[in-house]
């Protein structure tokens, strides 16, 4: 029974968040990559990108609400999903047009463009908190929980209560479909295999016939979707607030070069390897070797290798480790 409410324990706290962790991560991983792998540059303005959807998506949740509209037990900003894409694709291509275009016109090294969406970043950084402010913004509505503790306690009789939220099932969820109607897009589509293939080699690809600016286009619709739903999703499991997004750009990037950056599949499988080595490096293990071990044996200090405060640093020291003994990643990257 005690190994029973020892699993339980780690599931509430380590493996459940995990993979809801690791799924918002993944998308933003996989707009990193794919930008790196069609348009050659790391994009630093990504995080704040997501922030850009998620504020519109708050927003118009905000506006919905006035007006009594809801999605049932379901969060409303659901809702909004599809108008804060269609918000946030026209800011990419707002963007693309008056500024990355430019240096790709010039055939620009891409540590320029790196450095330009690093402008980009802190433009749309201001945006964000001239419109909707620095502050936190809880936008979740809808039912809280599919599962309660208590509700799970009773049910087996254990201590330890199992609890599972809507918008970790939600995140898990979408995440999947979206990620799988991507990986289809790319892999079995004449669209998508043109992007690989100008992912590839531009060159051949120009002279295949392949029209650049569409594939382009596509790079940033898709990233667009990806930005807005992965900062959603992350928004209403946790809360929004601008700034979180710019720091969260830094698990993101190491997510993507460890799965091997311009690789999707691998930049998916990234984002749950980062959010598990960070919950549980930064985890407080004593209850739960407290239930396995025999009472003589149980620890005094928490077991607890960080503090959650560094959780960051999990991420800096993977992202250090991989690109001294494996800069292609888990999986060799620059492959669409």
């Amino acid at each position: 029974m005690d190994f029973i409410n020892a699993i339980i324990l780690l599931l509430n706290y380590t493996v459940i968040p995990a993979l809801t962790y690791g799924s918002q991560l993944a998308l933003g991983a996989i707009f990193v990559t794919l930008v790196y792998g069609i348009l050659r540059f790391a994009n630093f303005a990504t995080g704040d990108m997501m922030s850009f959807g998620t504020m519109v998506a708050v927003l118009l949740t905000f506006y919905f609400q006035s007006l009594g509209i809801s999605f049932g037990f379901l969060p409303t900003a659901l809702l909004t999903i599809p108008p804060a894409i269609l918000a946030m694709i026209f800011y990419m291509l707002f963007i693309d047009k008056f500024v990355f275009s430019y240096y790709r016109i010039k055939k620009s090294p891409p540590v320029q463009l790196a450095m330009v969406s690093v402008g980009v970043m802190f433009v749309t950084q201001a945006i964000i908190r001239i419109i909707i402010g620095p502050f936190d913004r809880r936008f979740f509505d809808g039912e809280k929980f599919i599962l309660k503790a208590k509700e799970f306690k009773e049910m087996t009789g254990l201590n330890e209560g199992l609890a599972i939220k809507s918008t970790q099932a939600i995140t898990i969820f979408v995440t999947v479909i979206v990620v799988s109607i991507m990986f289809w897009f790319l892999n079995r589509t004449k669209t998508g295999t043109s992007m690989r293939a100008y992912s590839d080699n531009e060159d051949l690809a120009l002279l295949s016939g392949i029209d650049p600016k569409k594939v382009v286009l596509i790079t940033w619709i898709i990233a667009g979707i990806l930005a807005t739903i992965g900062g959603v999703l992350y928004g209403l499991d946790k809360s929004y607030r601008p700034f979180v997004y710019f720091n969260n750009m830094l698990p993101i990037f190491a997510a993507a070069i460890v799965g091997g950056i311009g690789n999707p599949f691998g930049a998916f499988l990234g984002g749950y390897v980062i959010a598990f080595a960070e919950i549980l490096v930064t985890y407080a293990y004593k209850k739960f070797f407290t239930y396995l071990l025999p009472e003589f044996m149980e620890p005094d200090s928490l077991m607890q290798l960080l503090s959650t405060d560094y959780k960051f640093a999990v991420s800096f020291s993977i992202l250090v480790i991989v690109l001294l003994f494996r800069p292609s990643g888990i999986f060799k990257g620059k492959t669409l």
